[in-house]
């Protein structure tokens, strides 16, 4: 028990002390909230203790309530916040959330494949990712891995974490090439996956056995101990689909995994990452 849940979104309807940022609306809100105690009565049930909070692009930078939430709830709730990687200083912004208990940065393109990862701003995040021991997390596509490894090459120390499979199969069928192209990404050893989002991927249906293919090429490639679950929430608890779904893909329904790997998939990787 005390598993963890390694990726969980959460915003308010309070605009007043926490406004969304300029490129988002009320109307672009949905749902209209979904809040700590939201969160907690899907995953309390199954034996989930901690969680770890990403911040939700409605916000843009400012990751206030991501940090309220981590200062009212302390003990439960880790945080993955954004900053500007084009600012003149995105490593003093990362330094400002690390003291504030932020234990990760989501990354994400905003360029071409080929441009993605190559500004001054991002070499620095990841030496500030390095020295300061937190993880880099990006959420691409499966064609921008191979900037993401070429910063690998570059910063070997630096702790990675790639959301949701890197989404493989979210466009439809889940292909064996994009399958050994993140697998490939495990020859880099500080690297890992969050083995996240079912509700997204390949046929998008529960019981998501059609993901158990690509879940075990990933646990072979990576091994238990770099590999982490997370919901997803609050996507996962919508449009038909459940968190129990999500949590027993790993907990039961997935054969070649004995209780110590499901343990490391469920608790140990994301505790020792972002705890």
């Amino acid at each position: 028990m005390n598993f963890v849940d390694a990726h969980v979104h959460v915003w308010t309807k309070n605009t007043a002390s926490y406004p969304y940022s300029r490129n988002y609306s009320e109307a672009d809100v949905r749902p209209p909230a979904f809040l700590p105690g939201d969160i907690l009565k899907h995953a309390e049930p199954y034996g989930i203790a901690s969680i770890v909070l990403v911040q939700m692009s409605y916000y843009g930078y400012d990751n206030s309530y991501m940090l309220d939430v981590m200062k009212e709830y302390e003990g439960t709730f880790s945080g993955i916040g954004i900053v500007d990687s084009n600012s003149k200083r995105p490593d003093l912004a990362m330094c400002k959330l690390i003291n504030e208990g932020v234990r990760g940065f989501r990354i994400y393109p905003l360029e071409l494949c080929r441009e993605w990862l190559k500004s001054s701003g991002y070499e620095r995040m990841f030496r500030c990712a390095e020295d300061q021991q937190v993880a880099l997390c990006p959420l691409i596509d499966i064609e921008y891995l191979p900037a993401l490894k070429r910063m690998c090459e570059r910063f070997p120390r630096t702790t990675i974490v790639v959301d949701h499979l890197c989404r493989i199969g979210n466009r439809g069928n889940v292909k064996q090439e994009h399958i050994e192209q993140l697998c490939s990404l495990a020859d880099y050893p500080n690297t890992y996956v969050k083995v996240s989002a079912f509700y997204a991927l390949g046929q998008k249906s529960s019981p998501y056995k059609d993901l158990s293919f690509l879940i075990e090429r990933v646990y072979k490639a990576f091994g238990p101990e770099r590999l982490m679950w997370g919901s997803d929430c609050p996507y996962q608890v919508a449009g038909g689909h459940n968190y129990g779904d999500s949590f027993a893909l790993i907990d039961s329904h997935l054969d070649f995994l004995s209780l110590s790997d499901r343990n490391h998939i469920l608790r140990n990787t994301a505790k020792k990452i972002f705890f």
